[in-house]
């Protein structure tokens, strides 16, 4: 779609650095009731992960549409920083990409479960080692070995060839939940844990990868692929994950070749959970404002069907019972 392209342009343009906030808002300035004497008005306010952020935008967009008189304002800053707005009741809604810690439950934080992600491992299309990566793919020990140990530094050492061309690992800087799953992924690791070059942003690594030909890292699906095509980013790649350690990539393991193959293996549970997980809208206790319930309600009603359009993957229908339970 259109739009996810618009957002990806516009984190481009601003250089991938610093870059945290966007606004999605009604722009009609309109003050007179919507269709069917529609009198819902007032403000919704979204921070944190990266990797909800263009599907909050998206249903930030459809819901001003249905209701004239709301504006929904989202900005895109990291997991971290969603929770931590959230709890502090700087917005009403706290994007979220992780599971919600003990911790943060002891402090008040409320959540809802409202799509899934996944997070995948990038490379440049240039890797001086693509062919062998297509055919073998790595193993979760070697991407351990790459993001956590640190004992495999060449190419060749990660293949099993000769190149000698060191690898380049780009990790995130921001407190978020695409580089907390993928830790996790590796043996039950943190974020902390991980080795590379920390960047700002699922953009900025997406970026850094595409600028580095001995590259490596990791990326929320949805900048992964590009939306109008549902293929992979022009100087990106994935590395396939070699699920059953043979050393190949079986038919079975070959799901990459776009957006929709992923997400069905997602849904299929092919694709290993974590690296991924459930995406969630977080607040610093039940949220008290009848606007916000409604807005939360659309999204686990009639907003699902924008989820699979936008790149990412619809939750059960009996997941979805379960989260509606919560509003009530």
């Amino acid at each position: 779609m259109k739009w996810r392209n618009k957002i990806v342009l516009i984190v481009l343009l601003a250089g991938f650095a610093g870059l945290s906030l966007f606004t999605a808002c009604n722009q009609s300035g309109k003050s007179t009731a919507g269709a069917n004497g529609d009198t819902l008005k007032g403000k919704i306010t979204l921070s944190g992960a990266f990797a909800l952020y263009p599907l909050a935008v998206k249903w930030a967009e459809e819901f001003q549409k249905l209701h004239p008189r709301v504006t929904v304002n989202v900005s895109a800053g990291g997991a971290g920083k969603g929770m931590t707005d959230a709890l502090s009741k700087m917005v009403d809604l706290g994007m979220y990409s992780k599971s919600v810690s003990p911790e943060e439950q002891a402090k008040g934080a409320w959540w809802i479960a409202v799509a899934k992600d996944a997070v995948l491992p990038t490379i440049n299309a240039n890797n001086p080692v693509l062919a062998d990566l297509k055919k073998k793919g790595l193993t979760r020990q070697k991407f351990y070995d790459i993001f956590i140990s640190g004992t495999i530094k060449t190419w060749g050492e990660a293949v099993g060839n000769n190149s000698k061309v060191e690898l380049n690992a780009f990790t995130r800087s921001d407190a978020c939940g695409a580089a907390d799953m993928w830790a996790k992924y590796l043996n039950n690791k943190k974020q902390e844990d991980l080795l590379g070059l920390g960047v700002n942003g699922d953009p900025g690594v997406a970026d850094a990868v595409r600028r580095t030909p001995a590259g490596i890292g990791f990326n929320n699906l949805g900048f992964v692929y590009e939306m109008s095509t549902r293929k992979i980013y022009a100087g990106l790649e994935i590395i396939p994950i070699d699920l059953n350690g043979n050393g190949m990539i079986d038919p079975d393991e070959n799901f990459y070749g776009s957006m929709d193959q992923v997400m069905k293996a997602i849904n299929d549970g092919k694709y290993p959970s974590p690296p991924a997980r459930d995406l969630y809208f977080v607040s610093g206790g039940k949220p008290g404002n009848k606007l916000v319930q409604t807005f939360l309600k659309w999204i686990l009603s009639d907003g699902q069907k924008y989820v699979t359009e936008a790149g990412y993957v619809t939750i059960k229908p009996e997941q979805i019972s379960t989260e509606l339970q919560k509003l009530n």
